[in-house]
């Protein structure tokens, strides 16, 4: 038994499936996590099984990620083959990314069905295709291509508001930034500050029994966020010149930036449509998880319809935290940006109709703008796409994560973290140790090896970040 005593049933408590990820999880325990107390493991292991994709490339914990991690039936008659070579693509900023991404995309450019492929500077190994892969496809459209947090976004509001009105009434921002968001597990707003939208009226939650199903969800949860990166916070964005185009002069305003997604409801239709392509679509070992649904399908298009009200969903979602707390201080929106990843296209690409795979990569067609963060404590950027074919009008989607979540909680302390917050002047709610600002690559390498995707229009910088509390999960 381990020493810090925890138990089959401990794991189960939290979300683990019966199964072979509970004795490799216990065995990991033991060798790795002597020197930490049962509720710094526990708070891994919920983050862990809520989202194992996220671990596939940590150095301790991927062994017990994959097994979480749904995987086919044991059937090496694969009736699907891969070409023989991978078609070219793209990589930029080839070095700062891991041979475990290149490795995945790899894999990616030898589908039958691939037509092209771009890897993003901020790239690192996920599920079926890459954290950062891009991916345009002939008439097929690739569940762990599009991720499980279908359609997490980035969206920003400018306020009529000088940084000087933000400084001197942090406690009213901190007030109101609390009561009206709400991170983690399975949080939902219910009597009178349950949240309303159009998006709850639509004809397509009757679509099928399935989507039906996950309608109470999807009401509970509307206008909140998940957990692990996702964030919402009060900063400053400076726009250097002014910009005819959003209609903005230069200056300093406050702003506020989300970052979350589709929440249970995206996470459900991702791991049923994953289940569903794998069993239609059987590719050989290396290559199961990027099986692929027939756009001429019945399966196809149900996914298809799902994919983009999960995606609409997430927008619901920003928009209602976006209107409750411009409402609450009282301020008049100069202009609003959102983009999302996670997410399919159908995109003309070189000619061609294409269904364009973005996960965790920007949508960077000409004159189409963007938000790519930085960490809690490192810029972000505005940004307004240059249509790099050689991208698939694509741009990175963050910084990108240097260090695993485990590494993170065992090489940095919390004075580390307090002491960075309070050199860079940030208020922090929430968040635990893998989510520290020394976890993520520099932002600014990141941008440079993207000059020719997209222009900085203007620069975010972090002053009031709230994130999910340490050990939450989404479900």
């Amino acid at each position: 038994m381990n020493k810090l005593n925890i138990k089959g049933e401990d794991l189960k408590n939290i979300g683990f499936p019966e199964g072979k990820a509970i004795g490799t999880a216990i065995r990991t325990i033991d060798q790795h996590y002597r020197n930490l107390s049962r509720e710094e493991v526990l708070a891994i292991l919920v983050k862990l099984v809520q989202s194992p994709e996220n671990f596939l490339d940590d150095t301790v914990l991927s062994a017990v990620a994959s097994d979480l991690v749904e995987k086919p039936e044991e059937d090496d008659t694969a009736e699907i083959a891969l070409n023989e070579t991978a078609g070219a693509y793209t990589v930029f900023g080839a070095g700062n990314i891991e041979p475990g991404a290149i490795a995945q995309m790899d894999v990616a450019m030898k589908l039958p069905v691939t037509v092209a492929g771009a890897l993003m500077p901020d790239a690192h190994q996920g599920y079926g295709l890459p954290i950062g892969g891009v991916l345009a496809t002939n008439n097929t459209v690739i569940p762990y291509g599009v991720g499980v947090d279908i359609g997490c976004r980035m969206a920003l509001s400018v306020f009529d508001i000088p940084e000087n009105h933000f400084l001197q009434n942090e406690n009213m921002y901190k007030r109101e930034l609390i009561a009206f968001t709400k991170f983690g597990a399975g949080a939902g707003w219910n009597g009178k500050h349950k949240a309303d939208h159009a998006i709850l009226a639509r004809d397509e939650f009757n679509a099928t029994p399935f989507i039906k199903g996950l309608f109470e969800k999807a009401a509970s949860q509307l206008g909140t966020s998940g957990g692990g990166n996702h964030f919402a916070e009060w900063g400053i964005i400076e726009f250097e010149t002014d910009d005819a185009k959003l209609n903005i002069r230069k200056g300093k305003y406050l702003a506020l930036l989300t970052h979350s997604g589709s929440r249970g409801f995206g996470a459900t239709v991702a791991g049923y449509y994953t289940k569903l392509a794998k069993s239609l679509c059987k590719l050989p070992k290396e290559a199961v998880n990027l099986a692929w649904l027939d756009l001429d399908s019945a399966e196809g298009q149900e996914y298809w319809l799902a994919m983009n009200l999960a995606g609409d969903y997430a927008s619901a979602c920003h928009e209602v935290i976006h209107e409750r707390l411009v409402k609450a201080i009282g301020a008049t929106v100069l202009a609003k940006v959102e983009n999302h990843h996670n997410f399919a296209w159908k995109e003309t690409w070189n000619g061609q109709d294409v269904i364009v795979h973005r996960k965790g990569a920007t949508p960077a067609s000409k004159d189409v703008m963007g938000i790519i963060p930085g960490s809690m404590t490192a810029p972000g950027f505005l940004v307004r796409g240059k249509g790099e074919a050689s991208a698939i009008n694509s741009a990175s989607h963050g910084a990108g994560r240097q260090m695993s979540r485990t590494q993170a909680i065992k090489n940095i302390t919390g004075a580390e973290m307090r002491a960075v917050l309070k050199e860079h002047g940030v208020t922090l709610i929430g968040a635990g140790l893998d989510e520290a600002p020394m976890a993520y690559k520099d932002i600014r390498t990141v941008m440079a090896a993207q000059q020719e995707l997209v222009d900085v229009i203007a620069t975010f910088t972090p002053k009031m970040v709230r994130m999910a509390d340490d050990g939450s999960r989404e479900d």
